[in-house]
């Protein structure tokens, strides 16, 4: 792991990014979000850091935002930064997420809500794409990577079983096949 981050951030600020995050952020690209704020913008984390901390918060239960949140609340503030994280990413968010759920059921006969709707889909797409490509860099480059990316595609994309199953075994085999080079070495 890298240094402590260059400054470290206050509580109400942590607060506040996260707040901003969760607030103009929508579906699957919120990783990619994080990834710009946290380690390009404010440099608070390298991005080793930060993709350990992703595959950490991908791996545990819930909402992997959720987990990065407090994952990265707790590596800039320990305990309290956690729990900052936590609120800062689900509190404003769920407020206005309640308030727009009040009003939803008026917006949807208007076109243009479909097109709105559209407009966030592609922008998430646009930022998990990213985080997929930043974290791809990162992929030791050999054979049994490409093999289990494939087969992990194929299992789940072109044969549609249960992504769960496919995770569990190639997770494992993974994890196997690295140990025994840790091993090796």
């Amino acid at each position: 792991m890298s240094s402590a981050p260059t400054e470290r951030p206050t509580a109400l600020r942590l607060f506040l990014v996260f707040s901003r995050i969760g607030l103009t952020s929508f579906g699957g690209g919120l990783s990619g979000w994080l990834l710009r704020e946290f380690v390009q913008d404010r440099a608070w984390l390298s991005e080793e850091e930060f993709l350990n901390g992703l595959a950490i918060s991908q791996a545990l239960p819930g909402v992997n935002v959720k987990n990065m949140a407090i994952w990265i609340g707790y590596r800039l503030r320990g305990r309290g930064g956690a729990i900052v994280g936590f609120c800062g990413i689900i509190l404003p968010p769920a407020i206005v997420i309640i308030l727009i759920g009040m009003m939803f059921s008026a917006l949807i006969r208007f076109p243009i809500t479909h097109l709105a709707l559209d407009g966030a889909a592609a922008a998430a797409i646009g930022l998990s794409l990213s985080m997929g490509i930043t974290a791809a860099r990162r992929v030791p480059r050999g054979l049994f990577p490409i093999i289990v990316l494939a087969a992990t595609f194929l299992t789940v994309g072109i044969f549609r079983w249960p992504l769960v199953w496919v995770l569990i075994v190639a997770g494992s085999i993974s994890v196997g096949v690295e140990y025994a080079k840790l091993a090796r070495a």
